[in-house]
């Protein structure tokens, strides 16, 4: 027996959502099994959704052990209206710097200095989402 991988769909009103400047949260699993969550910039590219990280970082060591990730958002003007996507996380370092630069002028209007001078190694994550749950949106 195959294991069948499923790949939901995000709605519009939560992609538009997910591309507008409202903090996200990411949540992963500790290898004891707890959660551990942070908080992330994030867009869309289809049904995925993408943060960027840096390579060593515990929500990347989690998401090395254990794919399955969840991103959180809700509409800073209506707490009560969210999205959240539960799915599995791949990652590459191709396109890091970028995404983080692209991300960071989404947010603040500005190149991300954050990186300058240090030896960090930015990931691009990918959520694949395989559901969707949306509420007031």
């Amino acid at each position: 027996m195959s294991a069948t991988t499923t790949h939901a769909t995000i709605p519009e009103s939560a992609r538009r959502l997910l591309n507008a400047p409202h903090f996200a949260t990411v949540a992963t699993t500790q290898p004891d099994g707890s959660s551990q969550q942070t908080v992330v910039w994030v867009k869309t590219d289809g049904d995925d959704v993408l943060f960027s990280t840096i390579r060593g970082r515990r929500k990347t060591l989690n998401m090395e052990r254990d794919p399955r990730a969840s991103v959180m958002v809700y509409d800073s003007d209506n707490p009560y209206a969210y999205v959240e996507i539960r799915g599995t996380v791949s990652m590459t370092e191709e396109g890091g710097d970028d995404l983080i630069h692209e991300l960071s002028h989404a947010y603040t209007g500005k190149r991300f200095p954050g990186d300058d001078g240090t030896d960090h190694v930015r990931v691009v994550c990918r959520l694949t989402p395989a559901k969707v749950i949306t509420r007031a949106l």
